[in-house]
């Protein structure tokens, strides 16, 4: 694999596990697509930084199971202010 592609990896993968961030959030901040940055580290960070693979893993799954959460409450903001003007 390509040496900047292994770091744009690892870079992204640390981003993830010391924020917590969405693969949407992490995307924003590296000026990538959402599927790049999954791809990066669901796929090709196994390869290259297994014990940071396995960090990263459990915040993504931590965000699956929240997003339903946030997408909800994402909505009840949307009609909260609709309903103030």
């Amino acid at each position: 694999m390509v040496s900047d592609i292994k770091e744009r990896v690892l870079k992204e993968a640390r981003y993830i596990a010391e924020t917590g961030a969405t693969v949407r959030a992490t995307a924003k901040v590296f000026h990538y697509s959402k599927s790049t940055i999954h791809k990066d580290v669901t796929e090709r960070l196994f390869c290259i930084n297994k014990g940071l693979y396995k960090k990263v893993r459990s915040k993504l799954n931590k965000n699956l199971e929240e997003r339903h959460i946030r997408g909800g409450n994402a909505t009840r903001e949307k009609y909260l202010k609709l309903n103030r003007k």
